[in-house]
């Protein structure tokens, strides 16, 4: 017997892709529809591994290492301007194998039955949206609300828009910052604002940062910065972080969980019986990724020249605009799906349509039906002869 929940999933985003793009093109496909960073990590990841071999034969502690647990609490306490004596390391962060788990994770924590005849709680996400937040939210036996994150709202969701018995009925709200796909950021006062919604509705605030080091001007704030600004410590707010992206390690499933004291916690307590620990070389290469940020401005750098060379090529068409942060260009195509099957039968460039990221809003219409995600994660040469091609195509 399956749990009946799952009939409410759609099929994840990149099964649909393949169902679509059926036929192999001529030639070898350049993949572009996932945020797969190419980027080469650091030389001493490899190095730290092999020196911590024998952790290998360990069971990992859930909690991780006093080391890491230090190194990232002390990067997120430089990164972010947060007071050492305001953050415990130990008690208000805690490793995850990847943010995808924990994000999924935080829905069963603070997601409680309905009572027989009321109304599910509801989760707040963006739309688009990355599908984690809705499937999270769905098993849990909540009701999701998908709040608009478009062009005219700058790419954001605005909680504070909703109705009050909405908010009222919230355990939970996703805020992704800088947006994926859109790239937008959320700056001190959103954010600050998010939390006050938040406290006076009573639900948690789960904040993805996990492209936080992908920024193209000014360094985005953060929601633990923002609680800092506000007082009263990180009541109801959680933030995530990921080495995937900032140190181009999607193959470590590394990141963590910070915050409120009073949910980490029983999240630690949650993750003994259903989460998988990071094993112990992992850790001890994270925390040196932690510590460094040489490899992060490299890394950084490297964006930012793709991002020119995507200006230069479409600057004027398709809705171009220079994101804030991460690595995708959001471009409005007229039709994500038929974008894509040109691009991949043309040109073999596999992009992802926008409409397979969001659901449709209340006047029927999908946010994301006009638009395309394109993952700017291979070397220069190669986005850039991909982008020509990719303009070419789109304007035959």
């Amino acid at each position: 017997m399956l749990n009946p929940r799952l009939d409410l999933l759609t099929d994840y985003p990149f099964q649909r892709l393949a169902a679509l793009l059926q036929a192999p093109p001529g030639g070898e496909p350049l993949v572009m529809s996932i945020g797969e960073p190419q980027h080469r990590p650091p030389s001493f990841v490899p190095e730290i591994l092999a020196a911590n071999a024998a952790g290998w034969g360990k069971y990992p502690p859930m909690a991780g290492t006093p080391d890491f647990r230090q190194a990232a609490g002390g990067w997120l306490c430089r990164r972010f301007g947060l007071a050492e004596a305001a953050f415990d390391p130990d008690t208000q962060l805690l490793p995850l194998a990847g943010t995808r788990e924990g994000l999924y994770q935080i829905a069963q924590l603070v997601i409680a039955q309905a009572a027989p005849g009321a109304p599910p709680p509801v989760v707040l996400l963006p739309n688009p949206f990355y599908q984690v937040y809705a499937g999270a939210a769905l098993l849990a036996g909540a009701e999701p609300v998908f709040v608009p994150a478009t062009a005219e709202t700058g790419f954001l969701p605005d909680f504070s828009a909703l109705p009050e018995p909405v908010l009222n009925r919230a355990a939970l709200a996703y805020l992704c910052t800088p947006a994926n796909p859109q790239g937008a950021v959320a700056g001190l006062a959103r954010l600050q604002e998010a939390i006050r919604l938040a406290r006076r509705h009573d639900f948690v605030l789960a904040v993805d940062e996990c492209y936080s080091e992908i920024y193209d001007g000014e360094a985005p704030a953060g929601a633990l910065e923002a609680c800092q600004s506000l007082g009263g410590g990180f009541d109801r707010v959680v933030v995530f972080h990921s080495l995937s992206k900032r140190s181009s390690a999607p193959g470590l499933r590394s990141g963590f969980v910070a915050g409120d004291a009073a949910l980490i916690a029983p999240f630690a307590r949650l993750r003994a019986y259903g989460g998988a620990a990071v094993p112990m070389p992992i850790l001890a290469a994270s925390a040196a990724l932690w510590r460094d940020e040489d490899h992060v401005a490299v890394n950084r750098a490297e964006y930012r020249r793709k991002i020119d060379a995507a200006e230069r090529i479409f600057a004027g068409r398709f809705g171009f605009y220079r994101p804030e942060g991460g690595f995708f260009l959001w471009l409005d195509v007229g039709d994500g799906e038929t974008a894509a099957r040109r691009l991949w039968d043309r040109a073999g460039i596999r992009v992802l349509p926008g409409a397979y990221l969001a659901r449709p809003g209340a006047d029927g219409v999908n946010p994301g039906r006009r638009y395309i995600r394109v993952a700017l994660v291979h070397d220069l040469p190669s986005v850039e002869t991909a982008l020509t091609r990719m303009a070419e195509v789109l304007e035959a």
